[in-house]
């Protein structure tokens, strides 16, 4: 694999694919309406899916959590669409914590700064429009492998290259008809052979370009709430990700602090 610089972190939507939004538990996708592409291309990912736990397996997680790049806070109820999102907003004096408790179906929700709800209708709607967006970047980073197969994403078996240790991968090639917020997008993933786990992606901003924004590894697996979770992206920072079953209301609903076990 050519090993290109590591970038700064991009702009919200430069990895944010393109992709659907992660599927709800209680809707499995009907198999007719899965990704298309060449035969040796879907094989892989089947065997990636079943590497990870299987389809059943990430239907029954419930709630998952994690810190992208070691800083806004994600914590998501599969079975209910709910996110709530942490994130520090603005600069020097005027930074404050947000937290953004948001139905991930409707995009309507709440929003409080250093605690204090915003009540400005103009203000909450782009707090809110900004949320879906950061979770759409923030969850295909998390959850890639996971959604090789989602419906209106193209699949191509592009051959085997190597990983930076040497060890060989299956390349995907992944494309998108018309879906998600930058269908443009094209992703080249790496399988490696050993392990069946997608160890590294390239990213291109366009589908025609040439030469990738980045590649990056997908490292530090772990197997959690019945699921296996890639925990290092190369970029840094203790992504705390953990798997939780139901968690109490006031997560989704109060915009105190909350511990949760990880």
């Amino acid at each position: 694999m050519n090993n290109l610089p590591r970038l700064p972190l991009l702009v919200l939507c430069l990895a944010a694919s393109c992709a659907t939004t992660p599927e709800r538990a209680e809707e499995p996708v009907p198999t007719a309406a899965r990704a298309q592409g060449d035969p040796r291309a879907i094989e892989v990912a089947e065997r990636v899916l079943e590497r990870l736990g299987g389809r059943e397996a990430w239907d029954r997680a419930r709630t998952i959590s994690w810190r992208f790049m070691g800083r806004r806070r994600h914590v998501w109820d599969k079975h209910t669409g709910e996110l709530r999102l942490e994130e520090p907003v603005g600069e020097g004096e005027a930074r404050k914590q947000r937290v953004v408790l948001i139905d991930l179906d409707t995009k309507q929700g709440r929003v409080a700064e250093d605690g204090v709800e915003l009540t400005d209708p103009a203000a909450r709607t782009a707090a809110l429009e900004r949320a879906y967006a950061v979770w759409i970047n923030d969850s295909y980073w998390m959850f890639l492998p996971y959604k090789l197969l989602d419906p209106g994403v193209r699949l191509s078996w592009d051959g085997v290259d190597r990983l930076e240790d040497g060890r060989a991968a299956d390349v995907l090639s992944l494309t998108f008809d018309g879906v998600g917020l930058t269908p443009e997008n094209r992703y080249r993933v790496f399988v490696a052979q050993d392990t069946g786990l997608v160890e590294a992606w390239s990213f291109y901003e366009e589908a025609t370009d040439t030469q990738p924004k980045f590649t990056l590894p997908w490292g530090g697996w772990r197997e959690l709430g019945g699921i296996r979770l890639a925990t290092d992206h190369g970029r840094g920072g203790d992504w705390e990700v953990a798997v939780h079953g139901e968690l109490p209301r006031r997560v989704f609903e109060d915009f105190a602090p909350v511990s949760l076990p990880r």
